[in-house]
């Protein structure tokens, strides 16, 4: 029997994938579990690592059930995950202590300090990122602190996708996606050892693995790994890039014929554009956003990201409920939803301007506030709830304005992903106010994809990544959707009250967190999202 299929994993943050592709890129079959965290005081996020691996497994074993003669198919294994956080395995390869995940936030002091000093600006100048809590660097400086009994056993430090390759193959390595934008430089993709010491972690050095080519290095499948999922010892398996860049991938970044920008509307919002070379990396005077490496050799994926992207929808949504239900009617998400676009279209634009800054962590691109918060200008008795909406999915379009703002030139064409990407009313609103084409992705899981087509060059399926894009990503792309021209004239009018009002509001914000003495919630509520692609 051939081997003409490939699994892509991708470990969000709350949900595990395994995903069977044939070698063309379609979709044969899909098993998934949920992914568990827990929190810690309200601010901290830990997650254990023995059971995320065990579900990983999980969900291999459950695709060999849904797809016929899996493990005499399968070509290669890969692996994506959610990105940052801080994933510690001792001598033994057994955890360190439980993992800390990106929405850790017990380092955010830390971290505004290192922002606030000259080491902050270094490690932007060297990374391409800005440093943020959710990161490896700030995490294992806090756990340097405040958890010596942890860092006295590790002896590597790895992210979720490295850790489950580990557990695949035995192999302690991570990649340049991640190696590169925690402790490197991306001018020469390999570690700044400099870097550890504005950390005051160069004595830690050691923990640092390996950063593989994946293209061009794949590990094995264990005896033990294999026993365990029901596949073949000595499989390919090949480490992919962080799951935002294996999304982007298969979301259709990157052209080889023009430029592209990719926007992925979940939960949270993500807006990346194609760097083709080192030279071609625009930094910020904020030290905001990422460079991560892109699996096209010398490409660089630079990223923006909005801290609440359709949270604010289903926070709005959730409100008009609340409200019914007052009343003693019972309306769902999707009852509310229902015609939504008709209305949202419908309403007449900016007329009230909204900043989607609802998560209670602020906001993080593309600038960094923890205590920036959503607010609407422009209220009149005259607006009613359509309006508001409008104005939400123009604050999400404005907010990614912004993003690429931050970046450089506004690319011409925009691929949308992710699960806000079928409303009509979005694309529209977000295509004028970008003032670029929009096109969708049909794809439904793009991240695994990505991870996959990966695996499709490193054992030679396609010859490279150009050729894998065609075959994988080209057929999934929807037509090309200019911008209204009337639409973006009056979002082009706005977008500088959008930005000049969201400046201004900072004294406001920090006065009224201030005001409430800091107050973090101790268990802060938590929006479902719904209309969520499962990025961060």
């Amino acid at each position: 029997m051939s081997r003409d299929l490939l699994i892509g994993i991708d470990a969000g943050t709350s949900v595990i994938k395994s995903i069977a592709f044939t070698l063309d890129g379609t979709q044969v079959g899909a098993f998934a579990r949920p992914n568990v965290y827990r929190t810690v005081d309200g601010v901290g996020a830990e997650q254990d690592m023995a059971a995320t691996w065990a579900d990983a497994a999980a969900t291999l074993r459950g695709l060999a059930g849904t797809v016929p003669n899996l493990a005499e198919r399968v070509a290669a294994i890969a692996v994506t995950a959610q990105g940052d956080g801080t994933w510690l395995i001792d001598a033994d390869g057994e955890p360190a202590g439980p993992a800390l995940i990106w929405l850790d936030a017990r380092a955010a002091d830390l971290t505004a300090e290192l922002r606030a000093s000259p080491t902050g600006r270094r490690h932007f100048e060297s990374t391409g990122s800005g440093l943020a809590a959710c990161q490896m660097g700030p995490q294992l400086m806090w756990l340097d602190r405040y958890r010596p009994d942890v860092m006295a056993r590790a002896t590597t430090a790895l992210h979720l996708k490295d850790w489950l390759y580990f557990k695949l193959t035995g192999i302690r390595a991570t990649e340049a996606s991640e190696g590169v934008h925690s402790f490197g430089d991306f001018r020469t993709m390999d570690y700044a050892p400099a870097l550890l010491d504005g950390f005051g972690l160069s004595r830690r050095s050691g923990l640092l693995p390996p950063i593989i080519d994946t293209k061009a290095q794949s590990g094995r499948l264990s005896r033990a790994a294999a026993d365990e999922i029901g596949l073949g010892e000595g499989l390919p398996v090949i480490l992919g890039p962080i799951d935002i860049v294996a999304t982007a991938l298969g979301a259709g970044l990157y052209d080889p014929h023009s430029d592209t920008g990719c926007t992925i509307v979940g939960s949270t919002g993500m807006h990346m554009r194609i760097a083709r070379s080192a030279g071609d990396v625009r930094l910020n005077r904020d030290s905001t956003g990422y460079t991560l490496a892109f699996p096209v050799p010398g490409t660089f994926a630079q990223l923006q990201s909005n801290m609440a992207s359709t949270l604010n929808i289903d926070w709005l949504v959730d409100l008009a409920r609340g409200v019914l239900k007052q009343h003693g009617v019972e309306k769902s998400r999707s009852d509310i939803f229902l015609n939504l676009d008709d209305h949202v279209l419908a309403a007449e634009p900016c007329v009230v301007l909204f900043h989607p800054y609802i998560s209670e962590a602020g906001e993080r691109g593309p600038f960094v506030d923890a205590a920036a918060r959503a607010q609407f200008h422009g209220l009149s008795v005259r607006h009613g709830f359509n309006d508001l909406m409008r104005a939400v999915y123009e604050g999400l379009a404005f907010a990614a304005r912004d993003c690429y703002a931050a970046m450089g030139p506004m690319p011409p064409e925009v691929r949308v992903t992710g699960g806000a990407a079928r409303s009509k009313a979005l694309r529209t609103v977000l295509g004028a106010a970008l003032g670029t084409r929009i096109r969708t992705s049909t794809r439904e899981e793009a991240g695994a994809a990505g991870a996959a087509m990966v695996a499709a060059v490193a054992i030679g399926v396609c010859p490279d990544m150009e050729g894998c894009i065609e075959r994988w990503v080209t057929p999934t792309l929807a037509s090309a959707i200019e911008p209204d021209p009337d639409l973006q004239r009056r979002y082009d009018r706005l977008f500088p009250t959008y930005v000049a009002a969201r400046k201004a509001s900072a004294p406001t914000w920090q006065a009224m967190r201030t005001a409430n003495g800091d107050h973090v919630p101790a268990d802060p509520p938590r929006l479902e999202p719904s209309m969520k692609d499962d990025r961060r």
